[in-house]
């Protein structure tokens, strides 16, 4: 089938010529910036099978006492493993195009093929990583400007408020004080949002006070920054993170996380490949093509010390 077709630009009376620009336009994707996120799985790749286990070690229970007496012996404690497997996945799409359409066309359309597959690629990429570290069990939804609900079971309430300060702090807290999550880097937590939950940061009395003084050009650069230890990224990308989640679509959609929040285990990483011509060179195409999945490696779990991420999102 042809990949277009050419019609007169008057069908009838006088003909014209229509300068044609040497400059192809692109349309834009949206930012991805959730996949940089997963560490890989060591030891892991081609040639052994589709199926990686994950082995764990869970908390050993901190003692009320260990003060011995010189005549009892010294108490046992339990060591409890548990593992986590991920399967793995192909993944690929294609374009097909004629050589005819490459010999009449003024421009490049390999190249432009290429780069809009690579572009699609990296936003597949970007939402498998982004319902991987989703997978979390912990589940926050505001209800209110100092009020929230965290569920532990995997399964979330309906917001009725956007991300504020006062949110953020309680995540915080959570990540920290009650889950014991260690920093995804140096003493930082990382957040990743859509641009909703971020602009209700941003319209916080708390947040715009505190920058007076702290980084006045934050708004004039469109920066939240960092808070209580979180690191802030906004996304745009619609198909990893919502925009209008909750009642009157009130809340954007997010996730921060900690260390050891998201894993990549990958047969093979994915590249572009030429397809072989067919009909004598006239048909042929270009695909991505890859073996991998994501996935967060204590989705099974919401105990301290074992959850690693909290999910912003509603019902």
């Amino acid at each position: 089938m042809a990949q277009f077709t050419w019609t007169f630009d008057a069908p009838t009376g006088v003909y014209k010529n229509h300068a044609l620009s040497s400059s192809l336009l692109e349309a834009a994707i949206a930012q991805c910036v959730i996949a940089p996120f997963a560490q890989p799985v060591n030891g892991f790749g081609k040639n052994k099978g589709d199926t990686v286990t994950i082995t764990r070690i869970s908390n050993i229970t901190e003692p009320t006492s260990a003060v011995l007496s010189e005549s009892t012996r010294i108490s046992e404690d339990t060591f409890a493993l548990s593992t986590k497997s991920i399967t793995v996945q192909e993944l690929g799409r294609a374009i097909p195009y004629t050589e005819l359409s490459t010999d009449l066309a003024f421009f490049d359309l390999e190249n432009g093929i290429q780069r809009k597959l690579h572009q699609q690629l990296t936003l597949v990429l970007d939402a498998l990583a982004a319902t991987g570290i989703k997978n979390t069990k912990l589940k926050y939804s505001p209800t209110g400007l100092s009020s929230a609900t965290l569920g532990t079971g995997g399964t979330a309430t309906t917001a009725t408020a956007n991300m504020n300060v006062y949110h953020v702090e309680q995540i915080r807290d959570y990540l920290y004080d009650t889950y014991n999550v260690p920093p995804y880097e140096g003493s930082d937590y990382v957040g990743i949002f859509r641009t909703q939950a971020l602009r209700g940061i941003k319209r916080d009395p708390s947040w715009e006070e505190w920058h007076k003084y702290t980084d006045p050009m934050a708004k004039w650069n469109n920066e939240i920054g960092r808070i209580e230890n979180i690191r802030f990224i906004e996304t745009n990308h619609a198909t990893a993170f919502a925009n209008n989640l909750g009642t009157g679509s009130v809340l954007g959609e997010g996730v921060v996380f900690g260390d050891e929040a998201l894993y990549l285990a990958e047969v093979m990483s994915p590249e572009l490949r030429a397809g072989l011509p067919e009909d004598f060179g006239r048909s042929k195409s270009v695909a991505w093509y890859g073996i991998l999945k994501y996935d967060a490696p204590w989705s099974d779990s919401a105990n301290a010390g074992e959850a690693k991420a909290i999910h912003v999102t509603s019902t």
